[in-house]
């Protein structure tokens, strides 16, 4: 057996990421990412909800998001998926909340796709990525670089129906997926919002400038 990776730790921040199996896209059409948001919103909570399909025939007729039964596990700082891999920024609410979130959002959408695509086998490279944010520094840099992901990458016309990322809550001002105290908590870091778009303005141009012209092929090297 080899060592146990540390369990992360509750009430610290971490980016978290993953990429389709052999860098295949994990979105056929508008409807995967849509079930990928809700998966994201309802996989989110303390007590489990099972399968979606058994959700939708408790809440059928209710309200189109259905309020959250129990606590959250994580609460989400930011965000962006990509048509072949995600980024979050979570903050760790309750012991294995990032572990228990991912694997319910990878193993309930992948049951999803597979079923849809006749396919088998994982959808996604093994559980996934998380590097432990342990300043703010590093966290302002991984904030902008997760938040506006998308703009790292050279994505095809064709497949920019496919980016969602929690920039747009952000210029807004309106939380959904992004915790309300986690995005009023880096309105504070940063000083208002326009300083925080700027912020994230300056980070992506960095980082393309160092790396050179990303294509969404090459592997996703992390900002120092």
């Amino acid at each position: 057996m080899g060592m146990r990776k540390e369990p992360l730790v509750t009430g610290e921040s971490y980016h978290v990421y993953n990429r389709g199996v052999d860098k295949r896209d994990i979105f056929n059409d508008a409807q995967d990412l849509e079930r990928f948001k809700e998966s994201i919103r309802q996989f989110n909570q303390v007590d489990g909800i099972g399968s979606l399909e058994l959700h939708h025939k408790q809440v059928r007729g209710l309200d189109s998001h259905p309020p959250m039964m129990s606590e959250p596990l994580v609460a989400i700082i930011a965000f962006c998926i990509n048509p072949n891999h995600f980024h979050f920024v979570l903050k760790q609410l309750v012991d294995d909340g990032v572990a228990k979130f991912l694997q319910r959002l990878q193993g309930g959408y992948t049951y999803y796709f597979n079923h849809g695509n006749d396919r088998s086998g994982s959808l996604f490279q093994g559980t996934f990525k998380s590097k432990l944010i342990d300043s703010d520094d590093y966290l302002r840099k991984i904030f902008g670089y997760t938040n506006q992901n998308y703009l790292v990458h050279d994505i095809p016309k064709n497949k920019l129906h496919f980016v969602f990322a929690s920039d747009k809550e952000y210029e807004k001002g309106v939380f959904d997926l992004v915790s309300a105290d986690e995005g009023r908590e880096m309105f504070e870091l940063f000083n208002g919002k326009e300083n925080l778009k700027r912020h994230c303005t300056e980070i992506v141009a960095i980082i393309r400038e160092e790396r050179g012209k990303t294509s969404l092929n090459e592997a996703d090297e992390l900002p120092q």
